[in-house]
């Protein structure tokens, strides 16, 4: 079976190119805080501050020590929270092992107009309602959506799976599908029969980190396949999905890497200029 490959860069680019006009009208500013040289994150923060430039977004990258203590971390979104100028703002994860215990506590201390990652409680609680309230939601989920919409791919009744239940994929993913009319079923790692479920699924959408996880007898022939999982492999990116296997069943299928990634950084900066229209509206 032929398949189109849902690559994530045209779609990124469309979506980058529309928000220049916003971005130049209303100036709203983007700052990312690190904590710590984790390489992962310094990788995916070289991405969000390329993305802003290209779209003429003015950002600021505030690089906190290894060491950095709760009470100082909090001072600092306390003072971002504050800065009127400042439009959003994201606390890179992970964070260093003395502050991930308190993760929980930072995403809370995140004024929600100004939460840009979509991971704080107001902004996921508001997804629940509709559509219409999607306002900023985790940049992820948001991306798949957009990616779905760019391909012209059917959500409205379809049986759609979602494989992971974290709080910043799978859980809302799940929301964002079930809003635009899907039937979602969500497994995790306490699913019994995995694969019989997975074969249902018109669209299977994998978030887990195991690589390969999702085989071929897995999946039904013609099935939508959206990989959101990243592991490393013998020094290789590799997705949940083994796409050289499921590519010969699937109608459509996301590489890894090339997918969803490029989507999450674009949905990112569509927040921030949401966040922006938003508070100068209130």
């Amino acid at each position: 079976m032929s398949f189109t490959l849902l690559a994530g860069r045209p779609v990124a680019d469309a979506l980058l190119e529309s928000l220049k006009a916003d971005v130049k009208k209303l100036d709203p500013k983007l700052v990312v805080v690190q904590v710590g040289d984790d390489p992962a994150s310094a990788s995916y923060i070289n991405q969000k501050l390329k993305s802003c430039s290209a779209v003429g977004m003015r950002h600021q990258h505030m690089h906190l020590s290894d060491s950095t203590t709760l009470p100082e971390l909090m001072k600092t979104i306390d003072d971002l929270n504050k800065d009127a100028d400042v439009t959003g703002f994201i606390v890179q994860l992970p964070l260093p092992k003395q502050l991930q215990p308190h993760v929980p506590d930072v995403i809370k201390a995140i004024d929600p107009k100004k939460d840009i990652d979509g991971f704080g409680a107001y902004n996921i609680g508001k997804m629940f309602l509709s559509v219409e309230f999607e306002h900023l939601p985790p940049a992820t989920p948001s991306g798949v959506i957009e990616m779905l919409k760019f391909y012209n791919i059917a959500i409205e009744g379809k049986h759609a799976v979602v494989v992971g239940r974290s709080n910043i994929v799978g859980k809302p993913l799940a929301v964002m599908l079930l809003n635009r009319g899907a039937t979602v079923t969500v497994c995790h790692s306490k699913t019994k029969n995995l694969a019989e479920i997975t074969r249902q699924a018109d669209i299977l959408c994998a978030a887990v980190g195991s690589a390969k996880m999702i085989t071929k007898d897995m999946v039904k022939p013609g099935a939508v396949i959206i990989d959101i999982g990243v592991s490393r492999v013998d020094g290789k990116l590799c997705g949940d999905i083994d796409f050289d296997a499921v590519s010969t069943v699937a109608s459509a299928i996301t590489p890894v890497p090339g997918g969803v990634g490029p989507l999450t950084v674009a949905s990112l900066i569509r927040n921030c200029v949401t966040a922006k229209k938003r508070q100068l509206a209130a």
